[in-house]
This record gives structure tokens, C-alpha cells and sequence, in this order.
């Protein structure tokens, strides 16, 4: 990508020569783009707090350093707001640090999307949704944000499609992938507390995966528990296809697994998020019979492989649960990774301001 300084409003009679201008620089995820102006991006830079030559992260296995300049200018592409940028700035930081294994999830056959959950004080103020159609259009920060995010990986760290990202089908998600959780309106622990940050900072989580699977339930939450554990444990996801091949004892390349959980939060009051992932993690298996007639374990099904249940995760703390989408009714998805912890491990920073 062409450095910001190169790119100013001169270059271009109007704006329709310049969205042109940059469908033919290679720069779009396939819709329109702002001009990244010098001008523009300085703003932005200030707005976060950066010098455009820092380092935000680098990809390794393709020589790639990542400057604040670079999330900037894809920052304005993409329709942010400056006040979006240190949003942007730690979405970024977090994908481009080692666990996350950015080079992984980005060119996979798999067609994994990276998930921007933000947490604290800013989804307030910068009005991030967390509430109906939390997947959805209709937002400008979900929407700019997760496509800022797109923006980087493609422009910045070449996963452009039929070069470095390899996706055999992909999904939406990969045009943008960013929601809030709605902390203010439950009574259960934030997931960025959860994971080590005060009630008063922000911070946002980083999850390469698959698109969400919308699960439909009524009734008690021990019922809603199971619709969601029924299909966090369907064959065909990167949960429960990729074995060890040769050995069923070694069982599954477990990973994480995001759960999101809509509707009143009133029904859930005697619930914790520990004993939501503690009924799940309980739950979410599959039988050795499966993985045979799958081909995900050789051989043939034998007596007993049908009482013979495999965890598609670890640990309970492998579910991350977030309380997040519209308060009508009691839906919920499930989102699984893409693909086993040592792959790939969900990552969160705080957002400096």
C-alpha cells in the first residue's frame, strides 16, 4: 500500500474519479472507499495518539511492519469517525500479536473472519451496538470499525483474495465482523474483566472464526443452554472436523468457542457466566461413532464407539459467553473458532485514549 503522503485530494478531479481511482489501486474490499488524504490521515493519527511511523505490529512471515500511518489511512477508507482510531489502533494491535497468529486465520481455506468484541466505557460513547441486530447493518461504528480491520489485512498484511487469503467459500463476516457487549445491562462480569481489565477501561477482543450460527430457543435457560450446546457441537465446524486422524484416543484440536446470549437478562439472574460455560463445556461433545462416520477418526464404527463422547473443548474458560443482541427474544449464537488454540488464541488490549 502506498504511504498516505503520496495520496492527497489534488490527485483527483472529484470524488467519484477518486473512489474509481482506488478500485484501481487495488485498495477496496470489492465497495466504495474514502480517499485516505494527508490531511485526513494526520487527524486520525491525532485522534489516537500516534506517530505515523510507530509500530503498531508486524507479520513476520511476510515482512510486513504495520505503522499507525497505514491503520490511519484504512481507518479513513473504511468511513471511521477519528474517534473510532484508538479503537481501530487496539483491534489491530491485538490481531498483529503473536498468539493471535494473524498469518494463520488470514489465509486459511478455512475463510476465517477476524470478531472485534469491545468492552468498557467506550462502546457508550462511541454508540457501538451491542443490542439488536448485533450481527447486522445500520451502525456506522460496528460497521466502519470491522471494516477498518478488513482494510488492514487486506492493505497492510496482503491477505487479498486468490493470493494470501485462500478462502474456499469465506462469509460475510469478512467484510465486517464487530460488535459490543452489553455489560450495562446484566448483571454478569464483562468479558473484558474476565480477562484481566478494570470496569473503567475499554478494551476490545480479537477472535479468528467462523460466521455465527443462530440458535432459536424457548423456556428456562437450562433449555436455551441446550439448543446452544446442540449446536456448538455440529459436525462441520473447525471444532469438531479437525482430529488427530489415526489416533481417536488423541481426541479433537479443541479451541475457543464464542457464545452470544440475547433476550431479558432477568431470566438469566441466578445464572453466572461460569455456570453457563461450566453446563456447556459439559455438553459440547461429540461421539467417537460421529468422528468415524465423518472420517474425521479412521475405521469403522465399533461396539461402544456411541457411548464414547469427545469434548470439542478444553476447558470451560475456552467458551467465551457474551451477553449481547436484542432483549425481544432469547436467541443466541454460536461462533466457533477457526480452528485449535495452538493455532490460533483469542487476544485482548485496551484501548488507549
Amino acid at each position: 500500500m502506498t504511504s498516505s503522503n503520496e495520496t492527497t485530494a489534488a490527485a483527483w478531479d472529484d470524488v467519484f474519479s477518486a473512489v474509481e481511482a482506488l478500485y484501481d489501486l487495488g485498495w477496496t474490499d470489492g465497495l466504495p472507499i474514502l480517499p485516505p488524504t494527508t490531511d485526513k490521515v494526520a487527524e486520525f493519527l491525532a485522534a489516537g495518539g500516534r506517530d505515523g511511523a510507530e509500530i503498531v505490529g508486524e507479520l513476520p512471515e511476510r515482512r510486513r511492519e504495520i505503522t499507525a500511518e497505514k491503520v490511519a489511512a484504512n481507518a479513513v477508507m473504511a468511513g471511521c469517525k477519528p474517534e473510532y482510531m484508538p479503537v481501530v489502533l487496539a483491534a489491530a494491535e491485538a490481531m498483529l500479536a503473536p498468539p493471535f497468529n494473524l498469518v494463520g486465520p488470514s489465509s486459511s481455506m478455512g475463510g476465517a473472519a477476524v470478531l472485534v468484541i469491545v468492552n468498557g466505557p467506550v462502546v457508550q460513547e462511541l454508540g457501538i451496538n451491542s443490542r439488536n441486530n448485533l450481527f447486522g447493518p445500520g451502525n456506522r461504528a460496528n460497521s466502519t470499525i470491522g471494516r477498518a480491520i478488513r482494510l488492514i489485512l487486506m492493505n497492510a498484511c496482503a491477505a487479498i483474495p486468490g493470493l494470501y487469503d485462500r478462502s474456499v467459500i469465506g462469509h460475510p463476516g469478512k467484510f465486517s465482523y464487530c460488535i459490543a457487549e452489553a455489560e450495562t445491562e446484566t448483571h454478569w462480569t464483562p468479558l473484558h474483566m474476565e480477562r484481566g481489565f478494570s470496569a473503567g477501561q475499554s478494551a476490545v477482543t480479537v477472535f479468528a472464526s467462523e460466521a455465527p450460527r443462530q440458535v432459536r430457543s424457548v423456556g428456562r435457560p437450562e433449555a436455551i443452554l441446550y439448543a446452544i450446546a446442540d449446536v456448538a457441537s455440529s459436525l462441520g465446524t473447525s471444532l469438531s472436523t479437525s482430529g488427530s486422524v489415526g489416533d481417536p484416543a488423541a481426541g479433537i484440536r479443541q479451541g475457543e468457542t464464542v457464545v452470544t446470549i440475547a433476550g431479558n437478562s432477568g431470566l438469566w439472574r441466578d445464572w453466572t457466566k461460569a455456570g453457563v460455560k461450566e453446563f456447556l463445556h459439559s455438553r459440547i461433545r461429540r461421539s467417537v461413532a460421529d468422528f468415524k462416520r465423518a472420517q474425521v477418526f479412521p475405521g469403522d464404527v465399533e461396539p461402544g464407539d456411541e457411548e464414547r463422547m469427545v469434548p470439542l473443548t478444553a476447558s470451560p474458560e475456552d467458551i467465551l459467553v457474551v451477553f449481547a443482541g436484542g432483549e425481544e427474544s432469547n436467541m443466541s449464537s454460536v461462533i466457533p473458532s477457526w480452528g485449535p488454540k495452538v493455532g490460533s488464541t483469542s487476544v485482548t488490549r485496551e484501548v488507549r485514549r
